[in-house]
């Protein structure tokens, strides 16, 4: 009986000192990363030791809060391969806008002059590369849908001038956020889009009337490129067609990536 109950207390000292040793564990991840010291003296109360104050010590006054700094202001003009500055950016793309007579370019939504699609700092010519300061050039690119056509312009910033133009048919660049969104648009309101605006009630439990309450993305569709354009999809890849990744916000998904948009005839069509 002797033996049985030296054991019994033999387990729980044991247990006891495990349970100690926990709670040390637990202390220790717990206790700030700044509250031990190197010599192995973390969390007691010795002169000069970070950690826990004694009970009744003053801690002194709460640290201020946090300052954001803002984003150091701009200048107008970039040096070497510095990304292209707000101005630079305007200053390019009015540039790159081509003067032509109203109504002979269209936008994504009719309006007169091309669709903005991207601005870029453009690359140096090999002969520039070990300037001090060489010119800052912006590659500007344009989809017109009056004619169907992807235009690029090189501007050099430094001079103000456009040194080239480039017009293409039949390339489709990935879309902006303003063609995702007008594809969107045209997917509502289409008999084609019922299912889109069934899932979104059932989703929200409100009708869907436009393309504000839907995050989009849009990516080109480009027809027989892409293997069989039945019926009213043959013409996309010389029309700009756009396939949409469409989500509810701050919400689900709702497939619609076969369902096809050509912004160019403005029309809707299903695939498979």
């Amino acid at each position: 009986m002797h033996h049985l109950m030296h054991r019994h207390l033999g387990k729980v000292v044991a247990g006891a000192a495990i349970a100690l040793t926990g709670t040390a564990a637990m202390a220790a991840i717990t206790l700030p990363s700044d509250a031990g010291a190197a010599d192995g003296t973390a969390g007691r109360n010795r002169p000069g030791a970070v950690g826990a104050p004694a009970p009744g010590r003053d801690q002194g006054p709460p640290p201020p809060p946090g300052i954001v700094e803002g984003a150091r202001p701009q200048g107008e003009r970039g040096r070497g391969r510095d990304p292209l500055t707000d101005d630079e950016l305007r200053r390019a793309q009015d540039l790159a806008l081509p003067r032509t007579p109203r109504g002979a370019a269209a936008d994504v939504t009719g309006r007169p002059g091309p669709e903005r699609l991207t601005t870029d700092l453009a690359e140096l010519a090999p002969s520039e590369v070990a300037l001090a300061d060489p010119p800052r050039r912006a590659l500007v690119s344009f989809y017109d849908y009056k004619s169907d056509s992807y235009l690029t312009r090189t501007v050099n910033l430094t001079t103000s001038k456009v040194e080239s133009t480039d017009t293409q048919h039949g390339v489709q660049p990935p879309p902006s956020h303003a063609e995702a969104v007008e594809a969107a648009r045209l997917l509502i309101a289409a008999p084609l889009g019922s299912g889109l605006r069934q899932d979104y009630r059932d989703a929200t439990g409100r009708d869907l009337t436009g393309p504000d309450p839907l995050s989009v993305t849009g990516f080109v569709y480009r027809g027989r490129a892409e293997g069989e354009a039945p019926g009213a999809l043959g013409d996309c890849g010389e029309h700009r067609c756009i396939r949409l990744f469409t989500k509810v916000k701050n919400g689900r998904w709702i497939d619609t990536r076969r369902f096809v948009i050509d912004l160019s005839a403005r029309t809707v069509a299903r695939l498979g």
